[in-house]
Order: structure tokens, then sequence, then C-alpha cells
């Protein structure tokens, strides 16, 4: 019974850490339908790709969330110092015009997709989301190199972005 007990331990540790490491978006995520500031659908995967062969530095958001708006000014900062980036920001806003709204608000500079079913829809559960703002860095062939971070200044995105280079 006890190796059991164990094995099913290590099995959940396993699947813990391999959520946590994901390098490819999920084609369910891919395939899920965003929309973009001039109100057009478009997929995920379309968004992914217009940036391949170029580090893109995602920024999951929405314009109602304190935390969001209190970590705008380290994505700020971030956006000084590696300017080469490319800043994608994911919205989780409930409509289309508190989006906009939000974004002029904050003066969120980048390229802005908003989600059609919110966190706890197939975006969010794609990347195990639990929390925003949530940053996550994809590398130039569209791998995932950073998967979870949840402040914009945690030492793992500088660690991350120095590997990248």
């Amino acid at each position: 019974m006890k190796k059991i007990a164990l094995l099913f331990i290590g099995v959940l540790a396993l699947i813990s850490c391999e959520a946590q490491n994901n390098t490819e978006f999920s084609k369910e995520a891919l395939e899920n339908k965003m929309i973009s500031k001039e109100n057009q659908s478009v997929t995920f995967q379309e968004i992914i790709e217009q940036y391949k062969g170029k580090t893109v530095f995602i920024d999951v958001w929405a314009s109602w969330c304190p935390d969001c708006v209190k970590g705008m000014p380290k994505v700020k900062a971030l956006q000084k110092e590696h300017p080469e980036l490319v800043y994608l920001f994911i919205s989780m806003d409930k409509t289309y015009d508190a989006w906009l709204k939000g974004i002029e608000k904050y003066e969120v500079t980048g390229e802005h997709y908003l989600t059609t079913d919110g966190m706890k829809g197939i975006f969010g559960k794609s990347i195990a989301l639990d929390w925003i703002p949530r940053y996550m860095i994809v590398d130039k062939t569209g791998k995932i190199a950073l998967f979870k971070v949840i402040e914009a200044d945690d030492a793992k995105i500088e660690e991350t972005l120095s590997k990248l280079e």
C-alpha cells in the first residue's frame, strides 16, 4: 500500500512540475479565438505566428485588476530596458469597450488582444491561469521559454531573456 501511495505522489509531482514547465501552447489554446483592437476575430496561433523570429513578452492582464494596474510601471520599465521585445498584452476584460478604455487609461503600449471567454476559458485553462497579472516569454521559434511569473520584476524574466540572446 505504501508503494502505491508513493507512486501516486510521484506521478502527481511529475504532472505538477510538467504543468509549470510547458514549452508549447496546446492545440486548444492555439485555436482559441481572440479579438483585435480593430474588433476582428483572430486565433491565438495567428497572433503568435506574426512574431516568429522575435522574442515575445506576454502580459495576461485586465483593466479591472488592481494587481495588474500596480504591475504596469514594472512592465513599462521592462519595455525601456528591453525595447527589442514584442510586448503582447492578452486581456481578460469582460467587454470590448472596457478593454479599450483600460489600454488608454493606463497607457499600455504594445500589441493587444482580448480573450473571448475570460480567465476560466480555453486560453486561461491552457496556461493554468490562476492569477493575473501573469507573465510569459515566448522565444523566437514560438516555444514557451518562461511559463509563469506573476511579478514583472521577477528575476526569472531577466534570467530567461539572457539565455535567449
